[in-house]
């Protein structure tokens, strides 16, 4: 199904990688212009290659979502660039796991900078274009994390997963009547998230890593949300591993 995608022009943070590029790739097949965003500028346009050769359009953006004003200068560039912006998926995310008492402070300032703060930033970058145009979807990558206190090690992690969650509902309810508003609340996947953890945990999420599924089957998830009639909106997607019990 294309129609309810093609011709869409759809931003993606952290799309050099991961859920992200794979997400890039189906939607520029489905149809769609993309513009994708994130630190490695290298990365991203290998990925505008991979569209490209595909016979797809996208275009990449050097982009620290933590940083208010960049998000605002890249949406207005893509804006400027495509003639419109239709959907912004807020993807971009770390996942250091580590107990609390080793009270690694830089690491939960970190998360809650690029999960947090990155989306809200990414929210107030393409909400008022939303409901001067009078639609627009906004999609904002939680976790399964953000329904369960992944715990222990996750306790800060699952709170700017309960939050992304919160905001993507709270959200629909203000501006619901014109914006669409999806979560999209992943299990483990297979993707460079698992390797931002470092120190005690890290070989306990290495191993929980062994069961995760592809990112195409969250992308998958992704275009589901986006190719639905205006009149319809996906508010969640949970979406885990079948031997995933968290």
């Amino acid at each position: 199904m294309t129609k309810g995608i093609e011709g869409k022009v759809v931003l993606i943070t952290g799309g050099s990688s991961g859920i992200g590029a794979e997400t890039a790739r189906l939607l520029a097949e489905r149809g769609a212009k993309v513009a994708i965003a994130a630190r490695r500028k290298d990365r991203l346009d290998e990925v505008v290659a991979d569209i490209a050769a595909n016979g797809g359009t996208a275009r990449s953006y050097a982009l620290d979502v933590t940083d208010k004003s960049a998000v605002q200068s890249v949406v207005a560039a893509i804006i400027a660039d495509f003639g419109r912006l239709d959907v912004l998926i807020n993807n971009a995310g770390l996942m250091p796991i580590r107990p609390m008492a080793e009270v690694n402070t830089d690491e939960w300032d970190q998360m809650i900078d690029v999960n947090l703060k990155g989306t809200l930033y990414g929210i107030a970058a393409a909400l008022p274009g939303f409901l001067d145009q009078g639609s627009g979807h906004i999609i904002n990558l939680s976790s399964v994390a953000g329904i369960k206190v992944f715990a222990p090690g996750g306790t800060v992690y699952s709170g700017t997963k309960f939050a992304v969650s919160a905001i993507s509902e709270g959200l629909r309810h203000e501006v619901g009547e014109k914006v669409r508003v999806t979560s999209i609340e992943p299990g483990a996947v297979e993707s460079d998230l698992k390797f931002t953890t470092s120190g005690t945990a890290a070989e306990t999420v290495l191993d929980f890593y062994k069961q995760a599924i592809p990112t195409a089957s969250v992308a998958r998830a992704i275009a589901f949300a986006v190719e639905q009639p205006d009149d319809v909106d996906i508010n969640a997607i949970v979406i885990r591993p079948t031997a995933q019990e968290f």
